[in-house]
């Protein structure tokens, strides 16, 4: 998976928040910015690749942290 330029921390926070969070951090962010959100939440899983095919951003893929938390990586267009 790419590095990431930008890192969010939402462990803890329930939906809609980690996707909030993802949407003003891609607002602000170049193209081909690559931003990964560390997530607990567990419908982030549907979330945030739903909110990327919404927003034509493009969603890389996510991975399990070692404690448990999710982390997705998207990047913009």
């Amino acid at each position: 998976m790419p590095r990431p330029d930008v890192r969010l921390n939402e462990r803890g926070h329930r939906c809609p928040m980690p996707v909030i969070a993802v949407a003003r951090a891609a607002k602000s962010a170049g193209s081909g910015t690559v931003i990964a959100v560390a997530c607990t939440d567990p419908g982030a899983a549907s979330d945030i690749p739903a909110w990327c095919d919404m927003r034509g951003v493009d969603f890389l893929g996510s991975q399990v942290e070692a404690d448990g938390a999710i982390t997705y990586l998207v990047r913009t267009r």
